[in-house]
Protein backbone atom coordinates (compact mmCIF):
# COMPACT_ATOMS: atom_id res chain seq x y z
CA UNK A 1 0.00 0.00 0.00
CA UNK A 2 0.82 3.41 -0.56
CA UNK A 3 0.82 5.45 2.34
CA UNK A 4 1.07 9.52 2.63
CA UNK A 5 2.00 11.17 5.55
CA UNK A 6 0.84 14.75 5.85
CA UNK A 7 3.24 16.34 8.06
CA UNK A 8 2.11 19.53 9.78
CA UNK A 9 4.90 19.83 12.40
CA UNK A 10 7.85 22.90 11.11
CA UNK A 11 9.51 21.37 14.79
CA UNK A 12 12.09 18.95 12.77
CA UNK A 13 12.61 16.28 15.86
CA UNK A 14 9.65 17.40 18.03
CA UNK A 15 7.09 15.51 19.25
CA UNK A 16 4.66 14.80 15.78
CA UNK A 17 8.14 13.50 14.08
CA UNK A 18 8.68 10.87 16.70
CA UNK A 19 5.05 9.69 16.08
CA UNK A 20 5.51 9.78 12.50
CA UNK A 21 8.69 8.34 12.22
CA UNK A 22 7.56 5.22 14.51
CA UNK A 23 4.51 5.18 12.27
CA UNK A 24 6.45 4.99 9.54
CA UNK A 25 8.87 2.23 10.43
CA UNK A 26 5.98 0.11 11.51
CA UNK A 27 4.40 0.79 8.03
CA UNK A 28 7.31 -0.10 6.07
CA UNK A 29 7.86 -3.36 8.06
CA UNK A 30 5.18 -5.03 7.06
CA UNK A 31 6.45 -3.95 3.34
CA UNK A 32 4.46 -0.61 3.04
CA UNK A 33 5.45 2.04 0.52
CA UNK A 34 5.52 5.19 2.95
CA UNK A 35 6.26 8.66 1.69
CA UNK A 36 6.74 11.73 4.42
CA UNK A 37 6.09 15.08 3.32
CA UNK A 38 6.52 18.05 5.51
CA UNK A 39 4.12 20.66 4.73
CA UNK A 40 5.28 23.05 7.26
CA UNK A 41 8.56 23.52 5.07
CA UNK A 42 6.66 24.02 2.28
CA UNK A 43 5.43 27.29 0.41
CA UNK A 44 1.65 26.74 0.45
CA UNK A 45 -1.09 29.28 0.78
CA UNK A 46 -5.00 29.01 1.46
CA UNK A 47 -7.25 28.40 -0.41
CA UNK A 48 -8.46 31.74 -2.26
CA UNK A 49 -12.40 30.32 -3.17
CA UNK A 50 -11.54 31.66 -6.72
CA UNK A 51 -13.19 28.16 -7.88
CA UNK A 52 -11.07 28.30 -10.88
CA UNK A 53 -10.68 24.43 -9.75
CA UNK A 54 -14.42 24.14 -10.11
CA UNK A 55 -14.88 25.91 -13.82
CA UNK A 56 -11.99 26.04 -16.25
CA UNK A 57 -9.73 24.58 -14.11
CA UNK A 58 -11.43 20.89 -14.05
CA UNK A 59 -9.67 19.84 -10.76
CA UNK A 60 -6.92 21.83 -10.86
CA UNK A 61 -5.90 24.85 -8.43
CA UNK A 62 -5.11 28.09 -10.27
CA UNK A 63 -2.30 28.61 -7.45
CA UNK A 64 1.14 27.29 -8.79
CA UNK A 65 3.02 26.42 -5.20
CA UNK A 66 4.23 24.54 -3.83
CA UNK A 67 0.91 22.27 -3.42
CA UNK A 68 1.38 21.14 -7.02
CA UNK A 69 3.94 18.66 -5.74
CA UNK A 70 2.03 17.29 -3.24
CA UNK A 71 -1.51 16.81 -5.24
CA UNK A 72 0.21 14.03 -7.32
CA UNK A 73 0.98 12.07 -4.09
CA UNK A 74 -2.43 12.67 -2.78
CA UNK A 75 -4.12 11.22 -6.17
CA UNK A 76 -1.64 7.91 -6.16
CA UNK A 77 -1.46 7.37 -2.29
CA UNK A 78 -3.93 4.74 -0.80
CA UNK A 79 -3.71 5.99 2.45
CA UNK A 80 -3.37 9.23 4.13
CA UNK A 81 -1.92 10.17 7.08
CA UNK A 82 -2.76 13.66 8.77
CA UNK A 83 0.30 14.56 11.70
CA UNK A 84 0.18 17.48 13.33
CA UNK A 85 0.76 19.18 16.57
CA UNK A 86 -1.83 21.15 18.24
CA UNK A 87 -1.25 24.23 19.36
CA UNK A 88 -4.23 25.93 20.00
CA UNK A 89 -7.69 23.21 19.41
CA UNK A 90 -6.89 22.58 16.13
CA UNK A 91 -4.46 21.39 13.36
CA UNK A 92 -1.50 23.34 12.16
CA UNK A 93 -1.33 26.50 10.22
CA UNK A 94 0.43 24.84 7.56
CA UNK A 95 -1.25 21.46 7.28
CA UNK A 96 -4.72 23.45 7.53
CA UNK A 97 -3.25 25.13 4.32
CA UNK A 98 -3.00 21.74 2.50
CA UNK A 99 -6.42 20.21 3.87
CA UNK A 100 -8.33 23.63 2.75
CA UNK A 101 -6.24 23.08 -1.00
CA UNK A 102 -8.11 19.53 -1.22
CA UNK A 103 -11.26 21.92 -2.42
CA UNK A 104 -9.61 21.73 -5.79
CA UNK A 105 -9.43 17.76 -6.20
CA UNK A 106 -12.85 17.13 -3.74
CA UNK A 107 -11.29 13.69 -2.89
CA UNK A 108 -8.42 11.83 -3.15
CA UNK A 109 -8.65 9.78 -6.43
CA UNK A 110 -7.53 6.05 -4.58
CA UNK A 111 -7.18 6.42 -1.12
CA UNK A 112 -9.99 4.43 1.21
CA UNK A 113 -7.97 4.71 4.49
CA UNK A 114 -6.63 7.96 6.74
CA UNK A 115 -5.41 8.07 10.05
CA UNK A 116 -4.68 10.73 12.13
CA UNK A 117 -1.37 11.68 14.79
CA UNK A 118 -1.86 14.32 16.99
CA UNK A 119 0.80 15.76 19.46
CA UNK A 120 0.32 18.65 22.36
CA UNK A 121 1.95 19.69 25.53
CA UNK A 122 -1.80 20.01 26.96
CA UNK A 123 -4.24 16.99 27.34
CA UNK A 124 -8.03 17.49 26.23
CA UNK A 125 -7.37 20.01 23.31
CA UNK A 126 -7.97 17.50 20.53
CA UNK A 127 -11.43 17.29 20.09
CA UNK A 128 -11.55 20.34 17.67
CA UNK A 129 -8.88 18.40 15.44
CA UNK A 130 -10.51 15.12 15.72
CA UNK A 131 -13.98 16.24 14.92
CA UNK A 132 -12.64 17.97 11.63
CA UNK A 133 -10.80 15.00 10.47
CA UNK A 134 -13.46 12.44 11.66
CA UNK A 135 -16.06 14.68 8.99
CA UNK A 136 -13.36 15.19 6.36
CA UNK A 137 -12.98 11.70 5.73
CA UNK A 138 -16.62 10.97 5.87
CA UNK A 139 -17.04 13.62 3.76
CA UNK A 140 -14.09 11.72 1.56
CA UNK A 141 -15.30 7.85 1.59
CA UNK A 142 -12.50 7.19 3.63
CA UNK A 143 -11.86 5.04 6.51
CA UNK A 144 -10.16 5.13 9.66
CA UNK A 145 -7.43 3.04 10.22
CA UNK A 146 -6.67 4.83 14.01
CA UNK A 147 -6.15 8.15 16.04
CA UNK A 148 -3.54 8.70 18.49
CA UNK A 149 -2.66 11.48 20.75
CA UNK A 150 0.08 12.71 23.15
CA UNK A 151 0.48 15.32 25.34
CA UNK A 152 3.56 16.17 27.83
CA UNK A 153 2.63 13.02 29.97
CA UNK A 154 3.25 10.81 26.99
CA UNK A 155 5.31 12.77 24.16
CA UNK A 156 8.49 10.43 22.91
CA UNK A 157 7.72 7.82 25.23
CA UNK A 158 8.86 4.49 24.69
CA UNK A 159 4.79 3.72 25.44
CA UNK A 160 3.48 5.88 22.95
CA UNK A 161 6.43 5.22 20.12
CA UNK A 162 4.62 1.52 20.32
CA UNK A 163 1.61 2.55 19.67
CA UNK A 164 2.28 4.65 17.03
CA UNK A 165 4.50 1.54 15.54
CA UNK A 166 1.96 -0.43 16.13
CA UNK A 167 -0.56 1.59 13.97
CA UNK A 168 1.29 0.88 11.07
CA UNK A 169 2.32 -2.28 11.39
CA UNK A 170 -1.55 -2.94 11.82
CA UNK A 171 -1.65 -1.81 7.95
Amino acid sequence: MKILVLNGSPTPNGNTVALVNAFKEGAESKGHDVNVVNVAHKNIKGCMACNFCKNAGNGTCAQKDDMQEIYPLIQDADMIVFASPIYYFIMSAQLESVIHRFYAITSPKKAKYSALLLSSYSSNVYSGAMAQYKDMIGYMGMTDKGIITADNSTNKTPEKLAEARALGESL
